[in-house]
């Protein structure tokens, strides 16, 4: 188990409740697969959340996980939303134009892979 550290800055009260975990190890990817989100809160400390990203190729292994565009999705929508409400603010805007330019980097390479017939398979 590694924690992770990203989502922390310095004097921001919440840090010291949220932990991130990876919990498995890289595979021959790099990338590790499952992650867990545990808040500490009044009531009883717990993993409110476990993560599990698709491991292997989804025509080789079927569907296990979510995809990164997924968990972007979300946290997409939900900056959208603070945009258009009362937390207006710049610092949003940006994020979520950061967040659109992820995703389209991201479909960007799947448009790449399903070009090259290697989209869902072991191949680089």
């Amino acid at each position: 188990m590694r924690e992770l550290t990203d989502h922390k800055f310095p004097g921001k009260t919440i840090d010291g409740l949220v932990m991130v975990n990876a919990l498995d190890e890289p595979d021959q990817s790099g990338a590790c697969h499952k992650y867990a989100i545990d808040v500490c809160r009044k009531t009883a400390a717990g993993t409110v959340c476990l993560v599990e990203f698709q491991q292997g190729p989804l025509n080789e292994v079927g569907a296990n996980g979510i995809t990164n565009e997924a968990l972007l999705a979300i946290v997409l929508d939900r900056m959208r939303g603070f945009q258009n409400g009362p937390y207006k603010n710049r610092e949003n805007a940006l994020v979520i134009t950061k967040l659109e330019e992820a995703m389209h980097w991201l479909h960007h390479r799947t448009r790449d892979r399903l070009a090259r017939g290697v989209e869902g398979v072991n191949k680089p």
